[in-house]
């Protein structure tokens, strides 16, 4: 896989592997070092392996280990990495494999009463296959037995635009005891859908697994088939791309701080937030023809070229405003009051279980991809990445709001570096994969997004796509800040992680 150093284990020797990861990495969470996803994967020779992607530290290569299941059978690895937890878990669900000595083998996409044989994906997939059966079942939770407690199931119709979800809460009073989320209702099947569709027509597809972090997950599917195929978007495509990012994450950020205000009930800090928000998402759409950014990137950099020059006096309406703005949240006592002490996320907890983006920062991990693994143009740019050690809802705002003004400033630099030129390039320009199999990532509003594709053989189409959603992530990591927390700041505590429940059900 381009971009990987690969390496292929033998199902017996993935213990011993996982545990040498462990070693290397030591008692303290390493800054970079870490297991990011597993997936699976047909092989040309016939049957599955799974692709367990690792990141090694700032500017070093991404590790890969593919592994042959032996009778669609591995050890689990979740024991020891509990971030994989969920993705063996959705193997199991969508490809029918089976991972001795899960300690949670519970369904997770498919819910329980719906039948993992035959599993919906392991002959790939089929939009016109007939529907499953399915009996709906409560679902497994541990037992949580007592006079005094009371369970409560929320969703998954919830009031407001949200969207679909249960919680199950155990609680006493208004504490909680435990906490049990219910995702996939609307699995879409999206890595199923790119089967067979075009280089391009994937970018469009892209797009869509996250509509508020469209530009995102087109950038890194892009530069996925860009290392496949050995192709380079041009400076301009590249800078631009920047450009795009950071725009995206300006209204995402405000948007999430909107939202936080509500639910402190702090409503003129809501209303703002959104008034803001919508000043950006018009900004995008003077520029790009859409406000959510989409249906430029694509494979070999841009579907067409972006009149920049009057981005810089478009931002200097908005600017001062989104200043003020941030300055007068940090000024309000009782919206810091809910905020302050509210869903710690630990850093051991951070690391171990996969949180990532903003969550993670504020956890004290500093990790970010634009810096650690530079992409499109941003090695050319300069920025600081904001960490927080509180790993509080107060601590995760305080990221967003400086990663505003970092956007800010990222965007100012990028477009005095934009230079005239071609936008799209479709020619080899390094070594293309000889498996044709690539590896993209950007680090989006919520996090680290990773593509891996697997092209066919004439290269034209896509065989295989697979995507880490930063949503699929930091909502594994969630649950361990709600339980022995209370039901008062729950509401606070979710807005605090702004998490899309349509990326994690991709």
């Amino acid at each position: 896989m381009r971009f990987c150093d690969t390496t292929r284990l033998s199902p017996a020797e993935l213990l011993t592997a996982a545990d040498s990861l462990l070693t290397e990495l030591g008692d303290t969470p390493s800054a970079h070092g870490r297991m990011q996803m597993a997936y699976a994967c047909s092989c040309a020779e016939g049957g599955m392996e799974v692709i367990y992607v690792l990141s090694q530290g700032a500017n070093q290569p991404y590790k890969v280990w593919r592994v042959r299941p032996e009778h669609r059978t591995l050890p689990s690895l979740a024991n020891k990495l509990p971030l994989l937890g969920w993705y063996e878990r959705e193997m199991m669900d969508l490809y029918g494999l089976r991972f001795e000595g899960h300690p949670e083998p519970n369904p997770l996409v498919l819910h329980e009463g719906e039948p993992r044989d035959p599993a919906p994906l392991a002959s790939g997939f089929d939009p016109a296959a007939p529907a499953r059966d399915y009996s709906p079942l409560p679902p497994i939770v541990p037992q949580v037995q007592g006079p005094d407690i009371q369970r409560l199931p929320f969703g998954p119709v919830r009031a407001d635009i949200v969207e679909s979800a249960q919680f199950l809460f155990f609680y006493i009073g208004e504490g909680i005891l435990h906490y049990h989320p219910r995702l996939f209702y609307k699995h879409r099947a999206m890595e199923g859908r790119f089967e067979g569709a075009t280089l391009a027509a994937g970018a469009v597809l892209a797009e869509r697994v996250s509509g508020i972090d469209s530009a995102a997950h087109a950038m890194a599917y892009a530069q996925a088939v860009e290392g496949a195929m050995g192709w380079r978007a041009p400076p301009r495509a590249r800078y631009l791309r920047v450009i795009l990012a950071e725009l995206e994450r300006l209204y995402n950020h405000l948007h999430y701080l909107g939202h936080l205000s509500k639910t402190t009930t702090l409503k003129v800090g809501e209303a703002e937030g959104h008034l803001l928000e919508e000043r950006v998402k018009q900004i995008n759409g003077k520029l790009t023809g859409s406000r959510f950014l989409r249906g430029l990137i694509t494979p070999g950099g841009l579907r067409r070229d972006v009149d920049i020059s009057g981005l810089d006096k478009a931002l200097d309406s908005v600017n001062d405003e989104i200043d003020r703005y941030l300055q007068r949240l940090e000024n309000t006592r009782s919206h810091l009051d809910r905020l302050m002490t509210t869903g710690v996320l630990h850093r051991q907890v951070a690391f171990d279980q996969g949180a990532t983006g903003p969550v993670e920062r504020a956890s004290n991990l500093d990790r970010d991809l634009r810096r650690d693994h530079p992409y499109a143009n941003y090695e050319k740019v300069r920025f600081s990445v904001p960490v927080q050690q509180g790993g509080d809802a107060h601590a995760r705002s305080l990221v967003r709001m400086e990663e505003i003004r970092e956007s800010l400033a990222i965007i100012r630099q990028t477009i005095g570096r934009t230079k005239p030129g071609e936008v799209l390039r479709l020619d080899v320009m390094e070594d293309a994969d000889p498996q044709g199999e690539g590896l993209g990532w950007v680090e989006a509003t919520r996090g680290g997004l990773l593509y891996a594709v697997h092209l066919s053989e004439d290269r034209t189409r896509l065989q295989r796509v697979k995507i880490k959603e930063p949503s699929f992530s930091n909502w594994r990591v969630f649950p361990f800040t709600v339980e022995d927390s209370n039901m008062m700041d729950y509401a606070i505590n979710e807005a605090s992680f702004g998490l899309s429940i349509a990326g994690a059900d991709r």
